[in-house]
C-alpha cells in the first residue's frame, strides 16, 4: 500500500507538470476571435438565401452583405483550420423570431452529428454558442442543419475553450457534516480535475443469482484492480414489499474493512394503485412501481402536510433513515444521490418524467428535494451525507437544480452507446468524454460544486478524457451487461483505463477515516448575519487563531475579497466591511479563509433585509365579469418612503389612465381593463422603485355566462403573444376530473380566432404527452362568424392515443401558420390571452366528449 502510493504521488507530480507544460505552452487568447465567417461566406445549400430583409421588413444590425435566411430545410458548411488538438467554442449571431419555444437545429463536426441545438427567441441579433466541442490539429468541417429551422445566421465563430479551473472548495452543504464525510470531502476536491476515480454500481437485491462481487471479481481479473467507489441501491428498504438485501451491511464493510468510498441511489417505490392502498399495508413487488404512467400517485400532492401521498412519503423517509442512521453510527460517509435522473426527457412540467418523483414538474421536484434534506439532516439528524444532484443539459435543466446550499456535487448519467448517441459510429462502444455537456454542467453552478459521472454504460477512453482535459470526477458503470458485454465496454480500454496513472483505484485510495495530520486554523465566530437596510449595517468582527499558517486570502462564491477595500487585517483580527457586504444578495453565503496549509475555516453569512417595503391593501380581490356586477377595484398603497414605479400582468405592463388610475395613495384598477381578465386566478404586481414588490390576487369570474362543466377541465396559454404574428402557438392541457377513464379520441378541442385573410393553413404538433403523431388539427370555417373569430382549429386524438385516466392531464404543443407565412392579427381573438405565460383554466377554448360540449363557452 505504502509503495503503491508512492508511485501514485510521483505520478501526480509528473501529471501536474504535464498539465503546467500544456498551460505555458498553450496558444494566448487574443482580444479577436481564432476564427470568424460571414455566413453568406459559408457553403449553403440550394434551400437557403442571402437577404437583409424578411417578408419586406429590413433587419438591420448584421455584418457584411447580408444574412442567411434557414426556414425548414437546408446547410450551412465552412471548414475552419486549428492550430493544435483540442477543445474550442463554436457560436453563431443570429436572430430567431418565429418561436418562443425555441427552433431545433442541427450541429456536425467533420460529419458526425454533435446533437441537436434549440435556438432561443430573439428579435434582436444575439449570440448563441454551440458549447464546446474537440477539433483535430489541422482542417475540420462544421456544418449546421434546419431541424425546425427558421432562423438567421449572420456570423460563425470558433476560438479556444476557456475552461473552468475546477478549484472547488471543501465545504459541505451540511454545517454539521461529520469528520469523515469533511475528510471525504477533503479528498474529492484535492483529485477533482487531477485524475477521475474509478466507480462501478452493484446488483440490487438478489441478482446475480445472489452474487454481489459479480461485476466487482470480473472488474479484477481483467484489470488487476478492484473500483475505488461501490455504487449501492436503498431500493429494497421500502414500506411496502421491502426486505433486508443486506445494503447498509455491505456499505459498513466496503467503506470500514476494504478502505473504500460509498455511493449510493434510492429507487424509491409507490402503489400502483395508491387511491385503494392503505397506508402502512404490505404491497407485493408487482404493484409497486417508480413510473409515472404506472400509478396514480398524485406526485404534487407529496409534498403538501396533511394528504396521504405526503404521509407516505414521509414513511419512506423513516425507513431509509434508519439505514443511514447505522451508517452514521458506524462512522460511515455516502456520496447520497437520491430522486435521480429527474428531469428524464426534459421539460418543466414532468412532460419528460422517467420516475414518479419527477412527474409533477421542476418545483414541487424541488421542494420535494427540500422536504428530504430537512428531513434527514434535522428530523434525523443524519449528518454523514454528501448530497448528489443528477442533472441534464436540455434548456430547462438549471429550472430543476434544488440549489447550493443542498447540493454538494452535481451528477450527470451517461448512457449514450446507443441510446443518444452523436459520434456517427454504432455497434461500438462510444468512447466519448463527453466534455462539452461536462462544461455546460460546471456552469451549472458557475463551478462551484464538483460534477461526476454518476450512472454509465460506457467508460470513456483515457485518451479522450485527457486529451479534452474532461474532469470528470469519478464514473460508475451501471451493473451486468452495461459493463461486462464488449457491445458496451472495450476489455481493453478498461484495462488501460485501469492500470492507469489517470484513474484512482481502491488500493490507491489514502485512508479517509485519518484526521488531516495539518494544524488547522480556525476562526471565530464561525457564522455571523448582515442586515442590507442601511440602519443596520455593521462590520462583521472575526478573530483568526493561525495555528502557524498563513492566511493566503478570503473568498466567496468563487470571488477573491480585496484587502483593504473589502476587509482589513489587523494582526489576528480582521474586519469585513459593511460596503463589501452590503452588495451581497438576501441569503447565505459562505466566505472561505485560504489559508496555505490544513482545512480551511469558513464564515457563514446571512444576509437579511429589513428594509420596510411599500405594501398593498387587500392583497386579495374578486371580480365578477358580468356587466351588471362590473366594479372597479381600489387598492390602498402604504408607500414608506418609495414610489409605484408600474403594474404588470406577467410580462404586460398596464397603462397608467387606460388601466388604472392613481390619486394620493389609492390605485383604481378600471373595470375596463379587469373585463378583458380570463377567468380564474391572475396575478397583478404592484412594483416599486426600492424594497419587495406586493401582488394582488384577482380572482375573475363571470356569474352571467358560466362556464359549462363536465368531466373535462381545458386549460391553455399562447406560446406566441404579440398581437402581429405569422404563426399562432396555442399550448393546451386537458384534465379528466370525472370518475373514469376517457378516451382520447373522444375528446376535441376548439380554439377560435380571425384569419386575416382566407388562405389555406398548415398545423403542426410540436410536442404532445399522448405522442405527436396521435395529434390531429384541423381547421373549419364558421358558417356565422363570431365576435373575435371566423375559423376554429380543433384538435382531435387517434385511437391510438391511449386513454386519459381520472385525475391525469394531457398535454398538446401545437402552432399554425397560413401557407404563404403572411401575419395574423391575434390581438382580437377571442382565444387569444396576452397575459399570460402558464396554463390556467380557461372558457375560451371548448372542450367536447363525444361530440357533446362539455367545458367552455362557443363565441356568439
Amino acid at each position: 500500500m505504502e509503495m503503491k502510493g508512492l508511485v501514485k504521488k510521483a505520478s501526480t507530480i509528473l501529471l501536474t507538470f504535464s498539465l503546467l507544460f500544456q498551460l505555458m505552452t498553450s496558444p494566448v487568447y487574443a482580444d479577436t476571435a481564432l476564427f470568424v465567417i460571414e455566413s453568406e461566406n459559408a457553403q449553403l445549400s440550394s434551400e437557403l438565401q442571402v437577404t437583409t430583409q424578411i417578408y419586406g421588413q429590413a433587419k438591420p444590425g448584421y455584418s457584411g452583405k447580408g444574412f442567411v435566411w434557414m426556414q425548414n430545410s437546408g446547410t450551412m458548411t465552412f471548414d475552419v483550420n486549428v492550430p493544435e488538438t483540442g477543445m474550442y467554442t463554436i457560436s453563431t449571431r443570429y436572430m430567431q423570431e418565429l418561436s418562443t419555444d425555441g427552433r431545433l437545429q442541427y450541429l456536425a463536426i467533420n460529419g458526425i452529428n454533435k446533437g441537436s441545438y434549440m435556438l432561443p427567441y430573439t428579435t434582436v441579433w444575439s449570440d448563441y454558442s454551440f458549447g464546446i466541442h474537440k477539433l483535430i490539429k489541422g482542417k475540420n468541417t462544421i456544418q449546421i442543419k434546419a431541424g425546425w429551422g427558421f432562423a438567421y445566421f449572420d456570423t460563425f465563430t470558433v476560438d479556444y475553450a476557456k475552461l473552468d479551473n475546477l478549484d472547488v472548495e471543501p465545504v459541505l452543504s451540511d454545517s454539521k457534516a461529520t469528520t469523515e464525510s469533511q475528510l471525504l470531502m477533503n479528498y474529492l476536491t484535492e483529485v477533482y480535475g487531477k485524475h477521475i476515480i474509478s466507480g462501478q454500481q452493484e446488483i440490487y437485491g438478489n441478482g446475480n443469482n445472489g452474487d454481489m462481487e459479480l461485476e466487482f471479481e470480473w472488474i479484477h481479473n481483467l484489470t488487476g484492480k478492484y473500483p475505488a467507489i461501490r455504487g449501492f441501491d436503498f431500493m429494497n428498504y421500502n414500506p411496502l414489499y421491502g426486505w433486508e438485501d443486506g445494503t447498509t451491511a455491505r456499505i459498513t464493510d466496503w467503506v470500514n474493512n476494504k478502505g473504500g468510498i460509498a455511493a449510493a441511489c434510492w429507487h424509491i417505490n409507490v402503489p400502483k394503485d395508491f387511491t385503494s392502498y392503505k397506508l402502512g399495508e404490505p404491497v407485493e413487488w408487482l404493484k409497486a412501481t417508480y413510473k409515472p404512467s404506472e400509478t396514480n400517485f398524485n406526485t404534487a400532492n407529496a409534498v403538501i402536510p396533511g394528504t396521504k401521498e405526503y404521509q407516505y412519503v414521509k414513511m419512506t423517509i423513516d425507513g431509509l433513515a434508519q439505514q443511514l442512521l447505522i451508517l452514521q453510527d458506524n462512522n460511515v460517509p455516502v456520496i447520497f444521490r437520491p430522486y435521480h435522473e429527474a428531469e428524464g426527457n426534459g421539460g418543466l412540467k414532468g412532460e419528460g418524467a422517467w420516475f414518479w418523483w419527477a412527474s409533477a414538474g421542476a418545483e414541487v421536484y424541488k421542494q420535494l428535494w427540500e422536504m428530504l434534506y430537512t428531513e434527514l439532516t434535522q428530523t434525523y439528524g443524519l449528518h454523514n451525507l454528501i448530497w448528489t444532484y443528477n442533472s441534464y443539459v436540455y434548456n430547462t435543466s438549471p429550472a430543476w437544480y434544488p440549489g447550493d446550499r443542498m447540493v454538494d456535487i452535481v451528477g450527470y448519467d451517461k448512457y449514450n452507446t446507443i441510446y443518444n448517441r452523436n459520434d456517427g459510429l454504432s455497434g461500438v462502444p462510444n468512447e466519448d468524454a463527453i466534455t462539452s455537456i461536462f462544461y455546460q454542467l460546471v456552469d451549472l453552478t458557475k463551478g462551484k460544486k464538483m460534477v461526476a459521472m454518476t450512472e454509465n454504460d460506457t467508460v470513456p477512453s483515457v485518451a479522450n478524457l485527457t486529451e479534452e482535459k474532461s474532469g470528470w470526477l469519478y464514473f460508475c458503470p451501471w451493473y451486468g451487461e452495461h459493463l461486462m458485454s464488449s457491445a458496451f465496454n472495450n476489455p481493453e480500454t478498461l484495462k488501460k483505463l485501469y492500470q492507469s496513472d489517470y484513474v484512482i483505484t481502491l488500493d490507491e485510495l489514502p485512508n479517509l477515516k485519518t484526521e488531516n495530520p495539518a494544524a488547522n486554523a480556525s476562526i471565530t465566530p464561525t457564522s455571523a448575519e448582515f442586515d442590507k437596510y442601511t440602519a443596520n449595517q455593521k462590520d462583521i468582527s472575526i478573530l483568526i487563531n493561525p495555528n502557524g499558517n498563513t492566511l493566503n486570502s478570503l473568498k466567496t462564491d468563487g470571488t477573491a475579497l480585496n484587502l483593504n477595500s473589502d476587509y482589513t487585517l489587523n494582526g489576528n483580527n480582521l474586519l469585513i466591511k459593511r460596503d463589501f457586504l452590503s452588495h451581497l444578495s438576501v441569503g447565505e453565503h459562505q466566505v472561505i479563509f485560504d489559508f496555505d496549509k490544513g482545512k480551511d475555516p469558513v464564515l457563514k453569512i446571512k444576509v437579511i433585509d429589513s428594509t420596510p417595503s411599500a405594501v398593498i391593501t387587500p392583497l386579495k380581490a374578486a371580480f365578477d365579469k358580468a356587466s351588471e356586477k362590473q366594479q372597479n377595484i381600489n387598492v390602498s398603497v402604504t408607500l414608506n418612503g418609495y414610489q409605484l414605479v408600474s403594474v404588470k400582468n406577467n410580462d404586460n405592463v398596464l397603462v397608467s389612465g387606460r388601466d388604472y388610475t392613481v390619486s394620493d395613495n389609492t390605485v383604481g384598477l378600471l373595470k375596463s381593463y379587469l373585463s378583458t381578465l380570463p377567468l380564474g386566478e391572475n396575478n397583478l404586481i404592484f412594483h416599486f422603485n426600492g424594497g419587495n414588490d406586493s401582488a394582488l390576487t384577482l380572482n375573475v369570474v363571470d356569474t352571467s355566462n358560466p362556464v359549462i362543466t363536465g368531466d373535462l377541465t381545458v386549460q391553455a396559454y399562447n406560446g406566441n403573444t404579440g398581437a402581429s404574428t405569422n404563426g399562432i402557438s396555442p399550448k393546451f392541457k386537458v384534465i379528466n376530473t370525472g370518475n373514469s377513464d376517457i378516451q382520447l379520441s373522444d375528446i376535441k378541442l376548439r380554439y377560435y380566432y380571425t384569419i386575416n385573410g382566407d388562405i389555406t393553413q398548415n398545423f403542426w404538433c410540436d410536442w404532445a404527452s399522448a405522442g405527436n403523431g396521435n395529434v390531429k388539427g384541423e381547421f373549419v370555417k364558421l358558417a356565422n362568424p363570431a365576435t373575435g373569430a371566423d375559423y376554429y382549429l380543433e384538435i382531435a386524438f387517434t385511437a391510438s392515443a391511449g386513454a386519459l385516466k381520472s385525475g391525469q392531464s394531457a398535454e398538446i404543443q401545437g402552432r399554425f401558420s397560413k401557407s404563404d407565412w403572411t401575419n395574423y392579427n391575434q390581438a382580437d381573438d377571442y382565444s387569444f390571452n396576452a397575459s399570460g405565460n402558464q396554463y390556467v383554466n380557461t372558457d375560451k377554448v371548448t372542450g367536447y366528449i363525444n361530440n357533446k360540449l362539455v367545458w367552455g363557452i362557443e363565441p356568439k
